[in-house]
């Protein structure tokens, strides 16, 4: 076993950091973080909380509330694969020292600081961050800060939990901070396909992935070394996802998804056994419905997704899941114990991409992805709201739903047809906020039923959501909504009575209750 050794005072394991030119940047965090100016536009890795940088959001909060105490100002434009640590989001956001945030985020005090108009918040569809870096929407890139497993002898980097969009930040930035966390086992090594193939219009070339399993691409990042100005060692383990067991409503949601499943079958629309590939959105419904697929009669499922979730690791550690392709690891402490400690078998069924591949609509289409997400809402016609509650207060983001919704081959949204204990529907007459239309949501599933809106006009579509979707106490006001738009003389195709549509919604903000 090799001895930690030190540079610049800093203690690092070699077996981390074997290029001779990296081991001279190693330095600590505080050094690091006095690199970063006013204004400067910060790119860092995470996507799920895997992967976020462990020692920098730290040590940049603390040098924000110094600068601020001296009666300076530092803030940064804060761009990211997705969310990241609670702790980092939550530290930076406490300090007052993001201006601009892009593309997702999960914390409530950053939430807080957007809803309240001190942060500007870009929300847009994953499989578009890096692509609009590179066209310079966002202006330049001045730093990114990338946790990696380790550096190899050829200086190329060992990624760790999660890619994201780390590919990019390490291309387009002026400057590189590499995190190496030695918690990350040295086996996560070729887990992961980095692909250089993809380019802007009119470079671009059709990408060559027909299976979730298929390799494109290769296990390492890599990074110009006259770009890296530092090498901070850690070693700390991801922020463990709040993962619960599955309760009587997600438990009867995945019932009525299994059930779906079986009928695709029967009917020749997908493969007996294998179904397609599947993709699941994060959260405790999304892990149910994976996790009643465990009894279910499927076999040799496959998995193309952004996150995999403790589930899909029992789905592997059981033989249910043959391969599983995403771009980052959600997983709860026991998920993460059970995961570092059979790295080797997880490494054999597991590819991680960057999230541009893993969301790629191409890709999406091509495979026939099977995608199931959250929402917050959903109107009688099958438009759905997943970001803005009462459409005005962003919740988390669009993430990547849009990008398989729009391409996938089936698109499901599921929910508890009510919130904060009954006084919230799901089901609404029409929804404040579109993030999916009518036209890309084609299934919609709650405790209480399935509506497959395939093949179905407006009108035949808000009474299966209706009968099917909504809760038992909520069904006679839409239905009476739905009777009174239609008897109207110019109710159209679409039939809605614009000065109620959102009644539920200003029901709720006067009382407290949808509920009248």
């Amino acid at each position: 076993m090799r001895s930690a050794v030190q540079q610049s005072g800093t203690t690092f394991d070699p077996a981390r950091i074997r290029h001779p030119h990296f081991r001279d940047l190693v330095t600590d965090v505080a050094t690091a973080v006095s690199r970063i100016e006013d204004g400067d536009t910060v790119a860092i890795s995470g996507f799920a909380s895997a992967g976020t940088p462990k020692a920098f959001a730290p040590a940049l909060a603390e040098r924000m509330r110094a600068v601020r105490a001296a009666g300076g100002r530092l803030r940064v434009n804060l761009l990211t694969g997705a969310s990241v640590s609670n702790e980092a989001e939550a530290m930076l956001a406490e300090v007052d020292g993001v201006d601009l945030r892009m593309p997702y985020q999960s914390e409530p005090t950053a939430r807080r600081a957007i809803n309240e108009g001190r942060v500007d918040y870009v929300d847009i569809h994953l499989s578009h961050v890096a692509q609009q870096v590179w066209e310079g929407y966002y202006g330049n890139v001045d730093v990114a800060v990338v946790e990696v497993a380790a550096v190899t002898d050829d200086g190329k980097l060992v990624p760790a939990m999660s890619l994201g969009n780390n590919k990019t930040w390490l291309d387009v930035a002026d400057k590189v901070i590499l995190e190496v966390n030695s918690w990350v086992p040295l086996g996560v090594e070729g887990m992961h396909d980095v692909y250089y193939g993809t380019a802007l219009p009119p470079e671009r070339r059709p990408i060559m992935l027909t299976r979730p399993d298929d390799r494109i691409g290769q296990a390492h990042l890599e990074v110009d070394p006259a770009k890296v100005i530092a090498v901070v060692p850690t070693d700390r383990q991801d922020s463990a996802s709040a993962l619960t067991e599955p309760d009587e409503i997600s438990r009867a949601i995945a019932g009525h998804v299994v059930e779906f499943f079986r009928h695709e079958v029967e009917r020749g629309r997908m493969p007996a056994g294998s179904l397609l590939p599947l993709q699941a959105g994060i959260g405790n419904v999304a892990n149910a419905v994976l996790s009643g697929l465990e009894a279910g009669p499927f076999e040799d499922l496959t998995c193309y997704s952004e996150v995999i979730q403790d589930s899909m690791l029992r789905l592997i550690r059981e033989g249910k899941v043959a391969h599983a392709s995403a771009t980052s690891l959600a997983l709860s402490q026991a998920g993460l114990e059970e995961l570092v400690d059979n790295i080797d078998l997880y490494r054999d069924h597991i590819t991680l991409r960057p999230q541009e591949i893993s969301n790629h609509p191409e890709i999406v289409r091509r495979l026939g992805i099977i995608g199931m997400n959250g929402m917050l809402e959903a109107d009688v016609y099958g438009n759905v709201n997943s970001t803005h509650v009462c459409g005005t207060r962003i919740m988390n983001g669009i993430g990547g739903s849009g990008d398989f919704t729009r391409n996938g081959y089936v698109s499901m949204f599921l929910s508890p047809s009510t919130a904060k204990g009954g006084a919230v529907s799901a089901i609404v007459p029409m929804i404040p906020h579109v993030d999916h239309t009518e036209h890309d949501v084609q299934v919609i599933v709650t405790e209480h039923g399935l509506a497959d809106l395939r093949g179905l006009s407006p009108r035949k579509r808000a009474r299966l959501v209706v009968d099917n979707c909504a809760d038992p106490a909520y069904r006679p006001l839409l239905h009476d909504y739905l009777d009174r738009a239609n008897a109207r003389p110019d109710a159209g195709n679409t039939p809605h009575m614009l000065e109620e549509a959102f009644s539920f919604h200003t029901r709720f903000a006067a009382t407290g209750s949808m509920l009248e």
